[in-house]
């Protein structure tokens, strides 16, 4: 898959071109790589155009600092699609990619035409708990955190009937930068947009999961209560709705998009 030189990183991307007017890009959580979002492909792909990427230290995307915030995040997929000279794009981002497409439609409204976010909120957890995990992470490496981050992502019925798909992605996680994970990890501890969700005025589709204790239906509640043009769609599924039911998940999206 293709590299490219940004500002401040290499970027591993994969951008499929299937003849449509429209450019999706997905943004993966923290942790995970493109892969992520494999099994929604195909259903998304009779519709738009998908440009996939791994977000700085993750996946074959290079880092060069120890901390990221949500805005070098962002600005990272600004030049992305400037780079790549790609135009009617939206945007659908799922944990810290839900954050970063926050960041864009409040400071970069303009350059998309609707924003999808899914399995987030306008604040995730606190920065003493990121820091505590960082100092895990650091101490004693990502795969002591490997069996929370199974139950945290994924149902316990997805994982009996999808082992297979849970023991890769874990293996992904684990393949990670450590320092890569650690510095995203502070992106998150720092991002915070409950006094700015009044700016959040581009059409957004919210995708919760009902089983998601990472990021709630309530998290998913406030955002809507908040923003301007919004919409909230949940699914029975925890951190990671989009693997858990792709279909159902691309074809909200469709939807949301077409409509």
């Amino acid at each position: 898959m293709p590299k490219i030189e940004l500002k401040n990183f290499t970027c591993h991307y994969l951008y499929e071109n299937f003849g449509h007017d429209k450019t999706i890009v997905l943004s993966n959580s923290l942790g995970t790589n493109l892969s992520m979002w494999e099994d929604n492909i195909d259903e998304l792909s009779h519709h738009f155009n998908i440009l996939r990427y791994d977000k700085r230290g993750h996946g074959q995307s290079t880092i060069n600092q120890d901390k990221v915030s949500i805005d070098e995040l962002g600005e990272d997929v600004i030049e992305l699609i400037d780079t790549l000279k790609l135009d009617h794009v939206y945007f659908c981002g799922i944990s810290i990619g839900g954050l970063t497409g926050q960041w864009l439609g409040i400071n970069h409204p303009d350059r998309f035409k609707k924003i999808i976010i899914c399995n987030t909120a306008a604040k995730i957890g606190t920065v003493e708990g990121w820091e505590a995990r960082v100092k895990q992470v650091t101490e004693f490496g990502l795969s002591s955190i490997l069996e929370g981050t199974a139950d945290r992502w994924f149902t316990p019925a997805y994982r009996a009937n999808n082992p297979e798909k849970v023991q890769q992605i874990l293996a992904d996680f684990q393949a990670n930068s450590l320092q890569g994970y650690t510095a995203c990890c502070y992106a998150v501890a720092n991002a915070d947009f409950r006094n700015q969700l009044d700016k959040l005025t581009i059409p957004l589709l919210i995708v919760a999961g009902s089983q998601d204790e990472v990021t709630t239906v309530e998290d998913g509640k406030f955002i809507q209560k908040s923003a301007g043009l919004t919409h909230l769609i949940t699914l029975d599924a925890a951190h990671l709705s989009n693997m858990e039911h792709p279909r159902e998940f691309a074809k909200h999206i469709i939807h949301f998009i077409q409509h």
